[in-house]
């Protein structure tokens, strides 16, 4: 599909204002410019289409109004957007710097995602609130969960939220923060709990899952190696493991991968450890 056939397409249905090309030329192309589409074959659903594109059902929502209901009908066609997000109107007197203050996205991203530009009137978020990407809203009081998994308070290599990776047009969700710590480490775990998972787990290499009181639940990635096993109890402090570099780690460096989670009707959904750490 052609930039000046979305263009059209925008302007007859009202999805969307038209989105300039990139302002900078180092920049990659905004994200509703690279919009393709779908043709809504029998037996087909909204969740079925999501899924074919790796996407979830309000991303397309958001782009096709059609599909409001939740139904989509045989041979219309649905916009879809290169990964999961949201289409935003900035709001007037607004800029896009408050746009991404609000919804809690890094204005890097925001500014990348959307092709450098410098007053855009739409903006594509990444990421849908409500969706298990980490834009969704503690149920919880962050301060019933506190402590730090380091015996020093190490610096934060990567932090919460979506980033662009060097190299990459893509933003990437980071679900949690890799705090600074050389491989070899002590590693224990932030409050009392059961541990729920101990292993290898893909990207994430030698990992420690618990749960503690109230629905949350911590992660400790990357390790070099494992010291509890599934369903032994422990309390703060206990050593749980060794920094390592396992796994895919998103930071070069030597580091420890930490997330906190609530459980909710999505599931266990990470949220900004930050406020969770208390040396």
């Amino acid at each position: 599909m052609t930039f000046r056939y979305l263009l059209l397409l925008g302007f007859l249905t009202g999805i969307f204002a038209p989105v300039a090309q990139a302002a900078d030329p180092s920049c990659p192309a905004p994200a509703l410019s690279r919009l393709g589409r779908h043709i809504v074959a029998s037996g087909e659903t909204l969740e079925s289409i999501a899924k074919k594109y790796n996407l979830v059902p309000p991303t397309l929502i958001s782009l096709n109004p059609s599909a409001r209901s939740g139904k989509v009908a045989v041979g219309s066609e649905l916009l879809i957007p290169p990964y999961n997000g949201t289409r935003v109107e900035v709001p007037t007197g607004q800029s896009w710097r408050d746009v991404a203050a609000k919804y809690r996205v890094r204005p890097d991203v925001l500014y990348e995602v959307n092709g450098c530009q410098k007053s855009p009137r739409v903006v594509f978020i990444p990421g849908v609130k409500g969706a298990s990407n980490g834009a969704v809203t503690p149920t919880v009081a962050s301060g019933s969960l506190l402590g730090y998994p380091l015996a020093r308070k190490s610096a934060v290599l990567l932090g919460y939220g979506w980033y662009i990776p060097s190299g990459k047009g893509e933003p990437v969700f980071h679900s949690g923060l890799d705090l600074d710590a050389r491989s070899g480490t002590s590693v224990s775990t932030i409050a009392d709990g059961t541990v729920a998972f101990a292993g290898s787990q893909g990207a994430y290499g030698n990992m420690i899952v618990i749960n503690h009181q109230k629905g949350y639940q911590t992660r400790y990635a990357q390790l070099a190696s494992i010291k509890v096993k599934v369903g032994q109890t422990v309390k703060r402090g206990t050593a749980i493991g060794i920094v390592g570099q396992t796994g895919t780690p998103s930071s070069l460096k030597s580091h420890l991968h930490f997330e906190v989670r609530t459980n909710s009707n999505l599931g266990w959904v990470a949220e900004d450890p930050s406020s969770h750490l208390q040396k």
